[in-house]
């Protein structure tokens, strides 16, 4: 058993020493690292609640519940973001990335504590794996965001229907890495090669959409 408020207590504590002592910049994005942070465990606990409440095993609570709660939890902080702040398009992608790494991290160090450090090579496969997984999927909230929101007709469905694709890929994602052999190489290498085709191919459409505004 361990005990993931302590762990987060060490984590986030040296992050808000720091937010305290740099500078604005530097603050935000420490601030949307530990907002990552904060939702991974909030997350854990909705989750748990609706495991024992809807009485499935914890197989399947990671394919139903978790993909849904995870993605709806790391959306709140970027739309408060918007909403109070009311940011440029450009801070709006970095805001939901960081958000998210701060989530793959904090999950990455959960699962080291709990499974232990030995297995290099899965551990490798786990920290890429998993973290471009919520990488891809803050980046298809940040297209949903960056091209809707400013569209109040679909503001509210847009941001819904890309919200509804980083859970259905965060849902597969959990299906396939849970099997062993292939699946665990396969899901684990999908959203490496989305990255890379984010990278090559859409990052440079996604900064033009960002330019404006």
């Amino acid at each position: 058993m361990i005990y993931i408020e302590n762990v987060y207590i060490c984590l986030a504590a040296p992050l808000v020493l720091a937010i305290l002592l740099l500078d604005k910049a530097w603050r935000k994005v420490l601030a949307f690292l530990l907002c990552g942070m904060t939702c991974c465990i909030l997350s854990s606990y909705v989750t748990g609640f609706f495991t024992l409440l809807t009485e499935i095993g914890r197989e399947l609570a990671s394919f139903e519940i978790a993909p849904a709660v995870e993605e709806f939890v790391k959306l709140i902080p970027i739309l408060f973001y918007l909403l109070v702040f009311e940011p440029k398009r450009k801070d709006i992608l970095s805001g939901i990335l960081l958000v998210s790494l701060g989530f793959a991290t904090f999950e990455n160090v959960c699962f080291l504590t709990a499974n232990g450090s030995s297995d290099l090579l899965g551990l490798l496969i786990r920290g890429f794996g998993t973290g471009a997984m919520h990488v891809v999927c803050g980046v298809m909230l940040s297209i949903g965001v960056m091209v809707l929101w400013n569209q109040p007709w679909l503001r509210v469905t847009g941001v819904f229907a890309a919200l509804c694709c980083a859970i259905t890929f965060h849902a597969i994602f959990n299906v396939i890495v849970g099997r062993e052999g292939i699946g665990l190489w396969i899901a684990s290498a999908a959203p490496v090669a989305m990255i890379w085709i984010y990278l090559t191919v859409l990052k440079g459409k996604i900064e033009k959409i960002s330019s404006f505004g």
